[in-house]
């Protein structure tokens, strides 16, 4: 995608008290006008590439519309599993006033990927074209942005995590930085427990857990539902003959090396050392990505902050928002600095 100054995007919301109005365009058409206030706010598109209605939240500096002249780096953050845009209101990620962030839907399960398998009941399962060749022209078409490389980040949370790192090993041309927090960053064999927690989200393994228990947990309410099969995503997961090699395709970790012009930041922690933690496992993850930029000989920033203690007032080392709060204060204001230089 060739980076191209846009006109100038709206200097100014609407009506001084509404969000800015934003042009379809880039294959996404907009379902209503944009929701909320002038610097947080949020759209709903359609696209071919991914069934259904989708949001993107927006967050502009707070002096925004001071200078019609000012264009601005942009942080697109990615949500984790299962979550939506309109759901991340961490505040550190409405602390910054000299950069956008962008936060685009990727379903409750989408992995930041074009599925294998197209014709689930779920429908076009192609988050990656949506989010790489539409979100970011559109955004840099409709806001006044750097659009180039050097001023582009891309972080994601879990599932955003994987996310963050394999938009940036597909596609190094687009992004300068790239941050995982608590990142699902291998799926390799060596970290089978995160491969079938992608595979568990496919085929609602909750709800089927729901169904089968005999407490207070509803089947019905499962945010996986309708289940696909194993192999939608990724193809087949097993590492049996090389029947997982798209898995390995796209395990981040096995790939640091396509990251070498783009600069990685590690967020984890430990989850107290408790193998029913999900930080647990993840902890793990990071630890093989760190290891194979350490054999490359590569630069990057690592932190472990174990089981949470010094690390924020709400951080017990889980897999949670009180210590992904606390990564976003520490990588927000290091973005700024970076996407400035």
């Amino acid at each position: 995608m060739a980076a191209v100054m846009p006109t100038a995007g709206p200097a100014q919301a609407a009506d001084g008290a509404a969000p800015p109005p934003m042009t379809d365009g880039f294959g996404l058409t907009q379902v209503e006008p944009p929701v909320g206030d002038p610097t947080n706010f949020h759209l709903t598109v359609t696209t071919p590439e991914v069934s259904g209605e989708h949001h993107i939240k927006i967050i502009l500096p707070k002096g925004y519309y001071d200078d019609p002249d000012r264009r601005y780096p942009v942080l697109y953050f990615l949500h984790g599993s299962p979550d939506d845009p309109v759901q991340q209101t961490y505040p550190a990620l409405s602390m910054s006033d000299r950069m956008i962030t962008v936060i685009p839907d990727g379903g409750a399960r989408g992995w930041y990927a074009n599925w294998l398998n197209q014709k689930t009941v779920l429908g076009a399962q192609n988050w990656e074209n949506f989010h790489l060749d539409q979100v970011v022209p559109f955004i840099d078409a409709n806001l006044r942005t750097i659009p180039y490389k050097k001023a582009r980040a891309v972080a994601g949370v879990s599932m955003g995590g994987f996310g963050a790192f394999h938009y940036a090993q597909v596609r190094p041309d687009l992004f300068a930085q790239t941050a995982s927090l608590s990142g699902d960053i291998d799926l390799s064999a060596k970290s089978m427990d995160l491969r079938f927690a992608v595979v568990a989200s496919l085929i609602d393994a909750t709800g089927a857990i729901c169904a089968s228990s005999s407490g207070s947990c509803d089947p019905a309410e499962s945010p996986y539902k309708p289940g696909v099969d194993s192999d939608a995503a990724f193809g087949s997961p097993y590492p049996v003959f090389n029947a997982d090699w798209r898995w390995n395709e796209v395990d981040p970790a096995g790939h640091m090396d396509r990251l070498k012009d783009v600069g990685v930041s590690i967020y984890v922690g430990n989850g107290g050392g408790s193998p029913t933690e999900p930080e647990f496992w993840v902890e793990g993850a990071a630890k093989h990505a760190k290891n194979s930029m350490d054999a490359l000989g590569m630069s990057y920033y690592y932190v472990n902050y174990g089981d949470g203690a010094g690390w924020g007032t709400r951080c017990d080392g889980g897999h949670n928002a009180g210590c992904w709060e606390q990564d976003f204060r520490d990588l927000i204001p290091r973005l700024e600095r970076l996407l400035a230089s």
